[in-house]
């Protein structure tokens, strides 16, 4: 019971540590040049289920080239007490990443150091983004977000080709459970005109108590701020609309409206990942780093504009969103 208070208060360190089958855990590293050029996810994590392997997926969102390394599950390590990651000789923490992949398939190595990170807030009664979901022991899946934006400095070495980040903007996030969701919208982007600015947010159906209702969390951080709309917030969607070019999402509280425009990007620069079932990895997840979101977050009633911005270099994944869809909110 204590370490599980303790893991659920760091939501960045390892929550596996006695968990029964079927169980994944998985981190989101997100790297993007100064030039933002240059834009990569690498996705380590292990899966305990039918088919036990770490793994360290690597995602180019220039060219949607995506790979996935398997690794014996013995080679997975984790610290106890803090964010500290290992796979093999890859190592990954909030200080930054180190990457000795050699397959057939692709090559990457070199180490990219992380800097400043800004955390999701913390507290007894929310830790961390899932609000206080985060202490139900029965989520289908969980998620934490480790930091909104960080600076990056160092390089990788990708098949032959240097690829350098000073200077580059980062973020990470993670999850774990049993599964990811039969349906959901993740959106993604630190990279607007005004710096210290990152949204993030996903809806997805969440069971519950034998029905099921689309949760959602979502965060916009501005100039140190952070603006949340949850379902445990008491947050509404007044509109959802989801095409094959955008994702048109507008949330409304007591004392904000926050409209989103999310536009998909070339189709060809879609990388296909893949997520967790109950039994395999099976779930085959399209993901783009290269579409926008316009943003406008004002007061409740038409009041006050308090931020508008366009975000570019967006991580954008729909899955099964006629599911979604039809789902109440």
């Amino acid at each position: 019971m204590l370490r599980r208070v303790r893991t659920t208060l760091n939501p960045a360190w390892y929550q596996g540590v006695g968990r029964q089958r079927p169980y994944f855990e998985g981190w989101y590293f997100k790297l993007v040049d100064a030039a933002t050029q240059q834009r990569y996810a690498i996705i380590p994590g292990l899966f305990k289920s039918g088919d036990p392997h770490a793994f360290i997926q690597v995602l180019n969102g220039q060219t949607g080239a995506a790979h996935y390394h398997r690794f014996a599950p013995e080679l997975f390590w984790a610290a106890e007490d803090k964010f500290d990651i290992r796979i093999g000789d890859n190592r990954f923490g909030a200080d930054g990443l180190t990457l000795a992949i050699d397959t057939p398939e692709q090559t990457v190595r070199g180490a990219v150091r992380l800097g400043d990170l800004q955390p999701w807030p913390v507290t007894l009664a929310a830790p961390g983004i899932m609000g206080w979901y985060a202490w139900v022991p029965t989520m289908e899946c969980y998620h934490g977000v480790i930091s909104l934006d960080h600076t990056l400095d160092g390089a990788l070495e990708v098949d032959g080709a240097a690829v350098e980040f000073g200077g580059g903007r980062g973020y990470i996030e993670k999850d774990w459970g049993q599964s990811f969701p039969q349906a959901w919208v993740w959106l993604q982007s630190n990279h607007f005109q005004q710096p210290g600015v990152c949204l993030t947010g996903s809806i997805a159906i969440i069971p519950w108590r034998r029905t099921a209702f689309n949760g959602f969390i979502v965060g916009l951080w501005v100039d140190g701020r952070l603006y949340r709309f949850a379902t445990y917030t008491g947050a509404k969607v007044a509109e959802l609309a989801i095409t094959d070019d955008a994702v048109q999402w507008v949330l409304r509280d007591k004392s904000y409206q926050l409209s989103i425009l999310a536009r998909r990007g070339a189709a060809s620069q879609y990388g296909l990942l893949k997520g967790p079932t109950t039994l395999e990895m099976g779930k085959r997840v399209e993901e783009t780093l290269t579409a926008t979101v316009e943003v406008e977050l004002r007061e409740a009633g038409g009041g006050r504009v308090v931020f508008a911005g366009n975000g570019r270099c967006a991580g954008l994944e729909v899955y099964n969103p006629a599911a979604l869809l039809g789902t109440r909110i």
